[in-house]
C-alpha cells in the first residue's frame, strides 16, 4: 500500500472524527443544559405534566414526517449546483413548514379524541407553530453540517438548550405548570433560527428551480421513507403507553426514556450527522469509504459503550439524583432501555453508508423489517406494564443491528473479521467497566445515592479508560490531534 493510498484513507476517518468530535461537543454542551434543565422541572413539575407535552409532542414527531421530504439529506449528498438547489430546499422547506402547522392546528381535536385528553388541543395548536419556525433555519443548519461546519453549528444548538432552559425554569417557577415546557420549546426554537442565519450568514432566495426538484425528490423521498418509519417506530411506545396508560404512566415513560436518549440515541444521531457528509465526500472511492466505515464503527463503539453500561448499571442512584423519589418507578424501565440503546449502537452508521453511495432504499428495507418485529413486540409488552412495552422494545432489538452485520461486508466490501476487530476494544473495556463498576455500588449500598454515584462513575471510568488505553493509544492519540487538543492546528486537510 502507497503512502498516498494511506495518506487519502486516512482523510475519511480525520473528516469523521473531527466532524464527530465537534458535532459531539454542540451535542454534549446542549444536552448538559436539557438534563439539568429536565431535572430541574422534574422537580417543579408533576408527570402528568410531562405526559400532556409527550402526547402533544406524538403528534408533532409523526407530522414531522413530511417536514422537508429528505430534500435536506438530498442537499448534503449532492454534488453539483448546489446554491440552486439550497434555494429551492429552503423554499420548498417553508412551504412544507407552513402547511404542517396549519395541518397540526386542524388536525388538533382529533388528536385530543384519539388520547381522550381535552387538554392536548390547545397544546398541540401552539407546538404546531415549530413546523414553520424551524423552517426558518433548517437549511442554514445542513448547509453547517454539508460543509462540516461543526464547531459554528455550536452556536445556534446551544442557544436552543439555553434559552429553553431559562423560559421553561423561569415559567414553571412563577406556576404556569404545562405551559412552561410549551412556551420554553417555541423560544428554544426561535433563538435557534436566529443563530442559525448567524452562523451561517447565507440569505437564500424564495426560488423554485424546476430542473433541480425531480433529482433532489428522487433520492428525498426514499430518504424520507426511511425517516417516516424510523420517526413512527421510534415513537410507537409513546403512542401505545398515552392510548393505553395515563398521563401519568406517559410522564414516567417519557423520562425514564429521556435518559437514554440523552446519553446515547441522541449522540448517535449526532455523529450519523458528521459521518453522512463525510461518506457522501467519497462515494466514488470504494476504499476510502471502506477505511472511513471501519474507522467510525470502532469509534462510535468506543464513544456508546461506557454511556449505555454505565446507564444500565447505575439507573438506581441516577434517578434519585437527577429526577427525584417521585420518579422511581422509571428506574427498571431505564434499565431495559439501556440494553436496548446498546444493541442499537452496534453498527448505527452502515446506514449512512448506504446512503452515502446512493441506496437509502436498503435503509428503508430494513426499517420496515423492524417495524414488522417491533409493533407486536410493544403491543405485547403493554399488557405487562410499562416495563413490558421497554422489553418489547429490547425483543425487536437485535433486528437491526443482525441485518447490518450480514449486510455491512456485501455493500462496503469489508469482512466480518474486520467488523469484529473494531468493535472489540470497547467490548474489552466493558467487560472491565462492569466487573469494578458492579462490587462500587454493592459495597456503598447503604450510602446517600449521589455517593453511590460518584464512587461507580469514578471506578467506571477507571475500569473503562485504563484497558482502552492500553489497547487504543495511538487511536485515541490520533482523536486528540485531530480535534486540535494536542498543540497542534486541528481540522481538515
Amino acid at each position: 500500500m502507497t503512502d498516498a493510498t494511506t495518506t487519502d484513507g486516512n482523510q475519511i476517518a480525520r473528516k469523521s472524527v473531527y466532524g464527530v468530535f465537534w458535532n459531539y461537543t454542540s451535542f454534549g454542551l446542549g444536552k448538559a443544559l436539557v438534563f439539568i434543565t429536565t431535572a430541574i422541572l422534574a422537580r417543579l413539575l408533576t408527570p402528568d405534566d410531562f405526559g400532556l407535552v409527550a402526547l402533544a409532542t406524538l403528534a408533532v414527531s409523526y407530522l414531522s414526517i413530511l417536514k422537508d421530504l429528505g430534500l435536506g439529506a438530498a442537499l448534503i449528498q449532492r454534488r453539483d449546483n448546489v446554491e440552486e438547489a439550497a434555494n429551492t430546499v429552503f423554499t420548498l422547506n417553508l412551504l412544507l413548514g407552513a402547511g404542517l402547522t396549519l395541518a397540526a392546528m386542524a388536525l388538533a381535536p382529533l388528536v385530543a379524541a384519539f388520547f381522550r385528553e381535552p387538554q392536548v388541543t390547545p397544546v398541540l395548536r401552539w407546538l404546531s407553530l415549530t413546523f414553520v419556525l424551524n423552517s426558518l433555519g433548517a437549511i442554514h443548519l445542513v448547509r453547517l453540517q454539508r460543509e462540516l461546519q461543526f464547531r459554528r453549528k455550536l452556536i445556534p444548538d446551544m442557544g436552543r438548550a439555553a434559552v429553553k432552559g431559562a423560559v421553561s425554569i423561569g415559567m414553571a417557577l412563577t406556576g404556569f405548570g404545562v405551559w412552561s415546557l410549551v412556551v420554553g420549546q417555541l423560544a428554544g426554537v426561535l433563538a435557534a433560527v436566529v443563530l442559525a442565519w448567524t452562523a451561517f450568514p447565507w440569505r437564500p432566495k424564495l426560488t423554485i428551480a424546476p430542473a433541480l426538484v425531480k433529482g433532489l425528490s428522487g433520492f428525498g423521498l426514499s430518504v424520507v421513507g426511511v425517516d417516516a418509519l424510523t420517526i413512527a417506530t421510534d415513537n410507537l411506545d409513546y403512542l401505545i403507553v398515552g392510548r393505553v396508560f395515563d398521563n401519568t404512566a406517559l410522564g414516567i415513560y417519557t423520562l425514564a426514556y429521556r435518559l437514554p436518549e440523552l446519553l446515547v440515541l441522541n449522540p448517535l444521531w449526532v455523529m450519523a450527522a458528521a459521518v453522512f457528509p463525510a461518506y457522501a465526500s467519497v462515494q466514488n472511492n470504494p476504499d476510502l469509504l471502506r477505511r472511513g466505515f471501519l474507522s467510525t464503527v470502532r469509534f462510535v463503539e468506543i464513544l456508546t459503550m461506557p454511556l449505555s453500561l454505565g446507564l444500565l448499571l447505575t439507573a438506581d442512584p441516577l434517578v434519585r439524583v437527577a429526577f427525584g423519589d417521585q420518579w422511581l418507578e422509571a428506574i427498571p424501565i431505564v434499565r431495559v432501555l439501556a440494553v436496548v440503546v446498546l444493541l442499537r449502537a452496534t453498527l448505527f452508521n452502515a446506514g449512512d453508508v448506504y446512503k452515502a453511495i446512493g441506496r437509502p432504499d436498503i435503509v428503508l428495507k430494513l426499517e420496515l423489517l423492524n417495524t414488522v418485529v417491533l409493533v407486536p413486540a410493544l403491543w405485547i409488552g403493554s399488557y405487562y406494564g410499562l416495563v413490558g412495552v421497554a422489553l418489547g422494545h429490547l425483543a425487536a432489538g437485535v433486528v437491526r443491528p443482525t441485518a447490518d452485520i450480514i449486510l455491512a461486508p456485501r455493500y462496503v466490501n469489508t469482512s466480518y473479521r474486520e467488523i469484529l476487530a473494531q468493535l472489540k476494544p470497547a467490548l474489552i473495556a466493558g467487560l472491565c467497566l462492569t466487573l469494578l463498576t458492579v462490587p462500587s455500588l454493592y459495597l456503598t449500598a447503604a450510602a446517600p445515592p449521589l455517593l453511590r454515584l460518584a464512587v461507580a462513575a469514578i471506578a467506571g471510568g477507571v475500569g473503562y479508560l485504563g484497558p482502552l488505553w492500553i489497547l487504543e493509544r495511538e487511536t485515541l492519540l490520533q482523536v486528540r490531534q485531530i480535534v486540535g487538543l494536542s498543540g497542534s492546528k486541528g481540522g481538515i486537510s
